[in-house]
């Protein structure tokens, strides 16, 4: 009899989180037993993402997994974040997970950052998307029928018209050539509003769009 392992996903509420959950849950080898997700509190806002927390939730409730947000303040250091995250990890680690799955496609850097963080609460990292080609994986998303708009643009690396957009066909038609189809590099964010995850559509509008630090466009989603 196959064993099904419990395991916990680093959820950003972006395309490649969910990409991972359909990979891990098409296996039929685990169990998802929670989003695990960083909130910047003054914001009340998924970190990066700049997606508002209400929103996070209905996805969650979409897709019928808990939220497990982990809250840190605007400019938290790497240790206060990885202090953080211990303790919480540790709660799930008592019942019985031992994994935790991430949507990382390629950068080395950051899979050992990851590892190395796990191994010191004795607990290994799942990586269902890596070294996937990511232009093949791009536009498996939309032909798998997810549907995402971007809510972040970073100017020094993609043109801020770009924020706001639909994740389609016609958006990855028009990246330059040097943009990563999936954004690895930090060229952009998404939300996933809809997909063959969900048990209904996350309804929203598409808001102000405003620029931070003088880089980051970001595109404000509002719930309806």
């Amino acid at each position: 009899m196959t064993t099904i392992e419990r395991v916990l996903l680093t959820w950003s509420g972006g395309k490649d989180s969910a990409m991972a959950l359909y990979e891990l849950q098409s296996s039929g080898a685990y169990e998802v037993l929670a989003l695990l997700t960083t909130v910047t509190e003054q914001y009340d806002r998924v970190s990066m993402h700049g997606v508002r927390t209400v929103l996070l939730e209905r996805q969650a409730d979409s897709l019928g997994l808990p939220l497990e947000k982990v809250l840190l303040r605007k400019g938290a250091s790497n240790q206060e974040y990885e202090a953080t995250m211990q303790e919480r990890l540790l709660c799930y680690q008592a019942q019985g997970v031992s994994s935790v799955a991430f949507g990382d496609l390629f950068l080395e850097d950051v899979r050992q950052y990851r590892e190395e963080n796990l191994s010191r609460v004795g607990m290994r990292g799942l990586f269902p998307l890596w070294r996937r080609d990511t232009g093949e994986l791009a536009r498996s998303f939309i032909d798998l029928g997810f549907k995402a708009v971007i809510t972040c643009v970073d100017s020094n690396l993609l043109d801020g018209a770009f924020v706001g957009r639909d994740f389609d066909e016609l958006f990855l038609s028009e990246l330059p050539s040097a943009v990563d189809p999936c954004g690895e590099n930090g060229e952009f964010h998404s939300f996933v509003y809809d997909g063959p995850l969900f048990r209904s559509r996350i309804l929203h509008e598409r808001g102000e769009i405003v620029l931070r630090d003088s880089r980051f466009y970001y595109c404000d989603l509002i719930p309806t």
